[in-house]
């Protein structure tokens, strides 16, 4: 999934993959919705400025409301069919052309309105001002209006543009920090076994090598979770090889849909806390159990791994791969993303819940 969309881009962009403009998409229904809200409170503004009575400023209301929805949804409509020819010019030359496109059809809008209303008969005419002073009117607001818009478009472009280079090199930094962990216990692993096992440890190096691979994707794509699961069975092979019987993996993913997405080296730095916190500590071992299923629009994925026992030499943690792991989902999902931590009588229990985007609740 390249290029996903992080947490934070821009819901004025009307979902629209970024191509480059400033301009949002005007062919989008939500940004359609926002032009006709800000054009209506732009037309009440106006109607209480008059100086006329209340029920002549509810009959200006009634007008001025017609004219400025015409005007918007028409400027609205034409930049819509017009984005491609945009996107060919400089980001200078899109906005002077998209000025002097609403400026040409408010003067079209406002004089179709003065010839529709009256303006051929003086005597039924419903604006009060004359023809000129009608078009100056119109084009001088249009003309404001139009520059405060196009200024905030294109500030809020760069400044989204500028806090999504800032999120990916920190999702970048943050996998960069996972990487050292698994590879230095998985070198152990291969330098003891080298002499003894030469077999093994060179199937270690080729799963270590798939491993590595998967650790220099992109952080800001999002992986199938098949791909993830396959990573971490990678590692847990590597770790078997030097725990042996001690390490049992149960799994309980078949339920998955192909289609589900997420960070890469979500689980793997889970499941290798649980190996090293949880199954390495005690005498005899123990079994390792990775859950998967979806609930409610979201995937839910869940390591659980039994507690070292009293006087095991139980090992400290600081939570580095758990933080990391909810930093990078909340960098993607934002708050529908979450990572929970439950703590029984004999068990450890991670659980991550991602939301399903669309069409990702398919098998």
């Amino acid at each position: 999934m390249k290029g996903a969309r992080l947490h934070g881009a821009d819901p004025w962009r009307g979902g629209r993959v970024d191509d480059g403009l400033f301009l949002p998409d005007f062919c989008s229904i939500r940004v359609v919705f926002v032009v006709v809200v800000l054009s209506e409170l732009l037309a009440f503004m106006f109607a209480l400025v008059a100086t006329t009575g209340l029920w002549r400023r509810l009959d200006d209301l009634a007008l001025i409301s017609l004219l400025v929805q015409w005007t918007a949804l028409a400027c609205t409509a034409v930049l819509c069919v017009l984005r491609r020819a945009l996107l060919r010019l400089s980001e200078v030359g899109a906005a002077t052309a998209a000025y002097l496109l609403i400026l040409l059809v408010t003067a079209v809008v406002s004089e179709a309105a003065w010839w529709s209303v009256g303006g051929f008969d003086p005597e039924r005419r419903l604006i009060a001002a004359e023809h000129g002073e009608f078009l100056f009117r119109n084009l001088s607001v249009c003309a404001l209006v139009a520059a405060v818009a196009l200024r905030y478009c294109y500030v809020q472009y760069h400044w989204q543009r500028q806090l999504q280079a800032e999120l990916q090199a920190r999702l970048q930094a943050l996998q960069a920090r996972i990487r050292p962990h698994f590879f230095f216990n998985c070198m152990n692993t291969i330098a003891s076994l080298t002499r003894i096992r030469p077999a093994a440890a060179e199937r270690a190096v080729e799963d270590l090598a798939d491993l590595f691979r998967a650790s220099l994707a992109d952080a800001r794509d999002l992986v199938p979770v098949g791909e993830e699961i396959a990573l971490s069975r990678k590692y847990l092979d590597i770790e078997q090889l030097r725990l042996g019987e001690r390490l049992r993996v149960e799994w309980e993913v078949a339920d998955l849909p192909a289609a589900c997405r997420l960070p890469a080296l979500s689980l793997q730095p889970l499941v290798e806390n649980a190996v090293y916190h949880g199954i390495e500590p005690r005498p005899g071992g123990g079994s390792l159990r990775v859950r998967g299923w979806t609930e409610a629009g979201r995937m839910l994925l869940e390591v659980c791994n039994p507690l070292p026992t009293p006087g095991a030499g139980q090992r400290p943690g600081n939570r580095v791969a758990q933080d990391n792991v909810r930093q990078r989902l909340a960098a993607h999902f934002g708050a529908a993303a979450t990572l929970e931590v439950q703590v029984r009588s004999d068990e450890y229990r991670v659980r991550i819940a991602i939301p399903l985007q669309d069409g990702e609740n398919r098998a």
